[in-house]
């Protein structure tokens, strides 16, 4: 078996391709061969030692494929299943062991590479529209990063909610895109304000709610964007960590609400996880979102991959291919 190891924290480079011992899984544990493997920013932190982890590790966050074995006292899983997780390290290699709690079962409409370009992306989607803020009908939020794989799940929908959505993109490709995948207006960054054109935008009142997985170069300016009383939903720092020097902002600019969620809490009970999932297949099946997957890679090209995700060169979802 071969798997994307990382010895030392840093670039893409220090992602090794090579043979890994799989193991035999252990109690509440299933053994899983992938099928298609998914990437996501928080890679990019795990191998960079942002999100410190003990070396040896193996990246990725997220994964589908099918049972070759399960372990004493899991139920609920069979050889031949097709499952499908998020959440729990170690998906950048051909088959893992993985904790049977994490993963859900695969309805037949769902394939395994929608599977795994949507699972931690769909699912952070979901508590982010209808546990941080509950979105609804006639409300407008801010959407940032609206063509990336995140950004077109959640646009998506948002709107298939009745809200209002605004993206913002940075390039003519990234704004038709965002705009057949559940924007109604999209900003791009890198020739306006996106501030000032929110603004424009809903007639000075502001959004209900922003939400911004970029981080450190959109924070400040996205708190400028907000009604009084709107919230702030930092989910992410592709740009850069976010800190807050001076809690004040949050009253000078309208008595605003921040919040920092992570899945980990939201989806620490498997109850919540299956919500979730369940909640998340019926959208996709029902087509109100509609799963962009822009880019393939081997497996063994997961450090083109990161370059590519870096670098800001995708579009939707990337994919690794075992």
């Amino acid at each position: 078996m071969k798997a994307i190891v990382v010895d030392e924290f840093g670039g893409p480079d220090v992602l090794a391709f090579r043979e890994a011992e799989t193991g035999q899984p252990g109690s509440g544990e299933i053994w899983v061969r992938h099928r298609a493997i998914g990437v996501n920013f928080i890679d990019t932190y795990h191998r960079t030692g942002l999100y410190p982890n003990p070396l040896p590790l193996v990246p990725g966050s997220e994964g589908a494929g099918e049972v070759v074995e399960v372990g004493p006292g899991v139920s609920g899983f069979k050889p031949g299943d097709r499952i499908a997780y998020q959440g729990t390290l170690g998906s950048y290699r051909e088959e893992r062991i993985m904790p049977a709690a994490k993963a859900v079962l695969l309805p037949d409409g769902i394939d395994y590479e929608t599977a795994a370009a949507i699972m931690l992306k769909g699912l952070t989607a979901y508590y982010l529209l209808f546990l941080t803020w509950p979105v609804s009908a006639g409300q407008t939020i801010l959407f940032h990063a609206a063509a990336g794989g995140m950004g077109l799940i959640a646009c998506q929908w948002a709107n298939a909610l009745g809200a209002r959505v605004i993206g913002t993109a940075g390039s003519a490709e990234k704004i038709a895109l965002a705009k057949a995948n559940g924007c109604d207006e999209v900003i791009n960054y890198s020739e306006e304000d996106f501030a000032v054109r929110v603004r424009e935008l809903t007639g000075g009142k502001g959004v209900d709610v922003v939400y911004d997985g970029v981080g450190q170069a959109t924070f400040e300016k996205s708190l400028d964007c907000l009604r009084p009383l709107g919230l702030m939903v930092s989910f992410g720092n592709a740009t850069g960590p976010v800190s807050i020097l001076d809690l004040g902002i949050l009253s000078r600019k309208g008595s605003l609400f921040l919040t920092r969620p992570l899945g980990t809490h939201y989806f620490a009970e498997r109850s919540a996880l299956l919500t979730g999932a369940k909640a998340l297949f019926a959208a996709v099946e029902s087509g109100a979102i509609k799963v962009h997957i822009g880019q393939r890679f081997a497996l063994s090209e997961a450090a083109d991959a990161h370059r590519a995700l870096e670098g800001r060169q995708t579009v939707g979802s990337t994919i690794l291919i075992p």
